[in-house]
């Protein structure tokens, strides 16, 4: 496995974070990956998710085939959590002011041919991806990524029942797409609309194949 990783972060400490993902933490969920062959095997990749719950990051790290650099907010990065989620090389961003650092950093692994995660919502909420912030369609304009829309449902336990034992978790991987390069503000604002409306139709069809699932 040759996807890159920011400058510091050993592969090795990446590639253990990803088996705890795929094996003990799954111990909690009973997570079914769909079409993760959608994936592209090589070059730059921008996978968009939606996100209701604290678990989406941790369950969708080990589910696909390569290395995943994630946006995570900075308040996760502090402590025992914060040194964990720096030694695998994930990213931390400030929500709610202007902080190019990170967004540089991800950029550099997606010129060298990697796979950033960003949740375009910008913060947990319904999942339903309502509205989008900049930062995807800006990281995938400018280093020429495709861009790859995941969908993720169970990891939020519906309001008003019981705690749920290994709840079924799905995720949801739809055809990877390009974003026009056309220059400008404008053009940023509708290559990330075109980001939010094809993950909400993915999380709207993942919604419709679980049904009732619990």
């Amino acid at each position: 496995m040759t996807d890159p990783l920011p400058q510091g972060a050993p592969p090795r400490l990446h590639d253990i974070g990803r088996w705890i993902s795929r094996r003990p933490l799954r111990l909690f969920f009973r997570v079914r990956v769909h079409h993760v062959d959608r994936v592209p095997r090589t070059g730059p990749v921008v996978i968009v998710a939606n996100h209701s719950s604290m678990a989406d990051g941790p369950v969708l790290f080990g589910s696909f085939p390569r290395r995943v650099v994630f946006l995570i907010k900075q308040e996760m990065f502090k402590g025992v959590a914060g040194t964990g989620l720096r030694a695998i090389g994930q990213l931390a961003v400030r929500r709610g002011e202007p902080d190019r650092t990170p967004l540089l950093a991800a950029q550099k692994v997606l010129r060298a041919g990697g796979v950033i995660g960003v949740f375009p919502e910008g913060t947990r909420g319904t999942g339903d991806v309502n509205e989008a912030q900049q930062g995807a369609a800006w990281l995938a304009r400018s280093s020429g990524a495709l861009v790859v829309p995941v969908a993720c449902r169970g990891t939020l336990r519906p309001a008003g029942t019981r705690r749920r034992f290994r709840p079924v978790v799905d995720v949801l991987v739809g055809q990877a797409f390009e974003l026009p390069a056309d220059k400008g503000r404008q053009a940023l604002v509708k290559a990330t609309e075109q980001v939010r409306d094809r993950l909400a139709t993915l999380v709207a069809e993942l919604d419709s194949q679980r049904g009732e699932v619990r």
